[in-house]
């Protein structure tokens, strides 16, 4: 096996978005690399990283992952948090993709082997209306995607979760010193959604997968009414349709409405998910390899999720790098309760600094023969793009009140 760790670097890169990777280098020279990446949050995982982590990881035995991660999360009083789990998340992905490459095989070998020979991924589709969220439909099923993520504008707004009136590639994390601010209307969002959904099914037919978020901006009682009037639609799932810190507030929308719900891309640790997995007040878990504190945690939620017949859809967008969805590649052919994976797709230059052996074909994923997690940093490259400041937006009501982003 690998001999002790001897470096724990940070690199932080922004080749069109800002991305955090932890680099772990042992005695013998083998490299592994984890995903730190929290969007508008990067250089707080950097710093945590940085200087509080990587000088406990030199002289440890890399091979003691499980170790390690309870070493990280159990031995330190403070934990929890989005920037904890994604620091601990990087360490884990870091030492599973060197054990992969001293064992010499793929992790998902490591992690029982493959359980299905691909895995289902869904994209996003965006139109600031009804024609042109068809059209981009199309492209997308052009593409050999099975699943789409349907997004449109809403009547009376200028912004909107997801879309942009131009029509160009969505991305939340505006560059500049401080967040945009989006107005929200939650009744004209109610009144146009279901239509538009309802033309998207009507357009791809019966078998295209379509999925549709919320993106927490609904209460109990409005998420109950918007699931009732998508019911006919045949949702492959109802993403985030309100705050769940609140765990029991899902029982008013699971009472209502049979369409599946997706949860969870914000949460971190498996006491988030604990009542919503129990009592089966959601269908899919949406954790992120990074987020939740890397494959080793996800593997247990996946496993407590099988239990009660939920199946593991992690959380997939731009803003986490080539890395995380490598580990998530693995993760899911590995795993019998794995979805679906989200796939926004990158930029030809985030795949030169991130030359990766997982490939996307056909409508799906595979993490491919590479040892390890089979993703790379070109470091050269990456230090050509500096961190640049950037932030998730916020959203106010029409009246100037904040409501949930």
């Amino acid at each position: 096996m690998a001999d002790k760790i001897i470096a724990a670097d940070v690199v932080v890169t922004s080749p069109g978005r800002n991305f955090v990777t932890l680099k772990i280098t042992t005695a013998d020279g083998v490299v592994g690399y984890g995903d730190a990446t929290l969007n508008g949050r990067e250089l707080s995982v950097a710093s945590y990283l940085r200087d509080h982590v990587a000088p406990l990881l030199v002289g440890r035995d890399p091979a003691r992952i499980e170790d390690a991660w309870q070493y990280l999360y159990r031995g330190v009083y403070w934990r929890r948090g989005p920037v904890t789990m994604a620091a601990i998340g990087a360490v884990d992905v870091a030492l599973w993709d060197i054990k992969g490459q001293v064992t010499g095989v793929p992790v998902y070998q490591l992690l029982g082997g493959s359980v299905r020979d691909r895995i289902l991924s869904y994209t996003h589709a965006t139109g600031w209306d009804v024609p042109a969220l068809l059209e981009s439909i199309d492209a997308q099923l052009a593409r050999g995607f099975q699943a789409v993520r349907a997004q449109t504008g809403v009547p009376g707004l200028d912004i909107v979760y997801g879309v942009t009136r131009s029509g160009a590639a969505y991305e939340p994390a505006g560059r500049g010193a401080a967040p945009t601010e989006e107005i929200w209307d939650t009744d004209a969002y109610l009144r146009y959604a279901p239509t538009a959904l309802a033309a998207a099914r009507d357009h791809v037919g019966p078998d295209v997968k379509l999925l549709h978020d919320a993106h927490h901006r609904l209460t109990p009682n409005q998420a109950a009414r918007l699931g009732r009037a998508l019911e006919p639609v045949d949702l492959f799932w109802l993403e985030d349709v309100t705050p769940a810190e609140n765990q029991e507030v899902l029982r008013r929308v699971r009472a209502a409405t049979t369409v599946p719900l997706a949860i969870g891309e914000v949460f971190t640790t498996v006491w988030e998910f604990q009542t919503l997995i129990t009592e089966q007040l959601i269908d899919f878990v949406r954790a992120a390899v990074s987020h939740a504190g890397g494959i080793s945690p996800l593997r247990r939620i996946a496993a407590l999720a099988d239990v009660w017949q939920i199946r593991l859809a992690p959380h997939g967008p731009s803003d986490v790098s080539p890395i995380s969805l490598g580990a998530s590649t693995h993760l899911g052919l590995a795993t019998p309760n794995f979805a679906i994976q989200e796939y926004m797709g990158y930029s030809d230059l985030v795949h030169e600094v991130f030359p990766h052996a997982w490939t996307y074909a056909d409508g799906h994923l595979h993490p491919g023969e590479q040892p390890g997690i089979g993703v790379r940093l070109d470091e050269k490259l990456a230090a050509r793009f500096p961190y640049q400041p950037a932030y998730l937006p916020v959203a106010r009501r029409r009246d100037g009140s904040m409501t949930d982003w």
